[in-house]
């Protein structure tokens, strides 16, 4: 089953958009493809579950996708079949914390 994939509000959306810009154009793209491809597959093998989850905002971020030395961070929702996606961020000791 295809999973829609969203944000929770327009404003993380936007945040997320901002954050975006600033990577390199190549990569955003690779970041665009993979978000794209959790429709289908939201939970990528060789992608554990976070433990644990990663506060964003005010939402638990229960996986990441790896794209190069980014991390996007997000929740998938079975019932509703919505993949929630929260936040784009480089990889570094602070990442997850």
């Amino acid at each position: 089953m295809t999973y829609s994939v969203r944000f929770p509000s327009e404003a993380i959306q936007k945040k997320f958009h901002k954050a975006l810009e600033i990577i390199p154009p190549k990569i955003q793209d690779e970041i665009t493809e993979g978000i794209e491809g959790l429709a289908d597959h939201p939970r990528p093998s060789g992608e554990p579950k976070l433990k644990p989850p990663l506060i964003v905002y005010q939402y638990a971020a229960q996986y990441r996708l790896k794209i190069r030395n980014y991390r996007v961070l997000y929740d998938v929702d079975d019932k509703s079949h919505i993949v929630w996606v929260f936040d784009v961020r480089k990889r570094k000791e602070r990442t997850y914390g």
